[in-house]
């Protein structure tokens, strides 16, 4: 009984080790603790993708997305997706998954535009996205999707910016940073997104260069080659609603923009030198030449020896 009784927790010890590990293996099993591992993994990769973010104006939305490069030979990866002429979608997470998922909303749009003559309401599209998403977390035969989206459209309704998640959750964001260090960008959407409504385009895309330069990882300063802009609203007619993407030379002018805004306030903010310490030699030297004239000579003075000294 002793020896049995000695092995009999070691035993459940290794049983328990076994089935910990035996969770994350499907995603149709609970943990313990109610969570659905393989879904926490997904929303990890998300995470740890390149930074996107999205802001939204009066009458446009504005993407940003940082392109990763995966060595020094090969070309940016493109987070910037068109879906049609009135959405535009950025990824955080795997792109294999992205671009499954921007077939299948090409191809919906197509379909609608084909029935009706009209362009998809995005919160249709969105919400069919979304339960694409959850389908995933809920059989077996096919794992989670390993990437988040980022959609901005303007329809009939007016601007939007929505988020998915391999979890099957759908939000709809004033402004909204995800990705690897989206935190810097989401601090700083926060502090500006009231003013958002009231800008220009111009000026909604300096904010998401602003936000976006805090989440380029290191020393590294955001340039033209890895930065990437779409913008989807309205025309300059007032009716038509049209989506343009803005990469590489075409990025430039707008960086070169926040450079200059940036100057003005580093040289405001630059300390005067300090006062020199140092006195002249002569202080007669610092006096006005009508008083200098008038300054009496020196008078001699006489020790304890008697001696006159000058």
């Amino acid at each position: 009984e002793n020896s049995r009784g000695a092995r009999a927790p070691q035993r459940a010890s290794s049983v328990a080790r076994m089935f910990r590990s035996m969770y994350d293996t499907d995603v149709t099993v609970w943990s313990p603790q109610g969570r659905l591992l393989q879904v926490e993994y997904a929303m990890e990769a998300v995470k740890q993708g390149s930074a996107c973010l999205g802001l939204v104006g009066a009458k446009h939305v504005v993407l940003a997305a940082l392109k990763r490069q995966p060595n020094e030979l090969s070309s940016h990866q493109r987070k910037l997706l068109e879906i049609d002429e009135h959405m535009v979608v950025a990824i955080a997470g795997l792109n294999a998954d992205a671009r499954s998922l921007a077939k299948y909303m090409r191809t919906e749009c197509l379909n609608h535009k084909y029935v009706y003559g009209a362009p998809l309401q995005v919160a249709r599209l969105v919400s069919d996205v979304a339960d694409k998403y959850q389908r995933c977390t809920q059989m077996y035969v096919r794992r989670p999707y390993g990437v988040g989206l980022l959609v901005a459209a303007y329809d009939a309704t007016g601007p939007h910016l929505y988020e998915t998640c391999p979890s099957g959750n759908l939000n709809e964001y004033a402004a909204i940073a995800i990705g690897a260090r989206s935190q810097s960008a989401k601090t700083y959407l926060e502090k500006h997104f009231e003013s958002f409504p009231d800008l220009a385009l111009d000026d909604l895309i300096k904010h998401a260069l602003k936000a976006l330069a805090g989440c380029v990882a290191g020393d590294n300063a955001l340039d033209a080659a890895s930065a990437s802009l779409a913008v989807v609203g309205l025309a300059d007619d007032g009716k038509t609603v049209v989506s343009k993407l803005i990469e590489d030379d075409a990025v430039q002018p707008y960086l070169d923009a926040i450079d200059v805004q940036s100057q003005p306030a580093a040289t405001a903010a630059t300390p005067p030198p300090p006062p020199q310490d140092d006195q002249p030699a002569d202080d007669a030297a610092t006096l006005p030449p009508d008083q200098l004239q008038q300054q009496p000579p020196p008078q001699p003075q006489v020790d304890a020896d008697g001696d006159v000294q000058m």
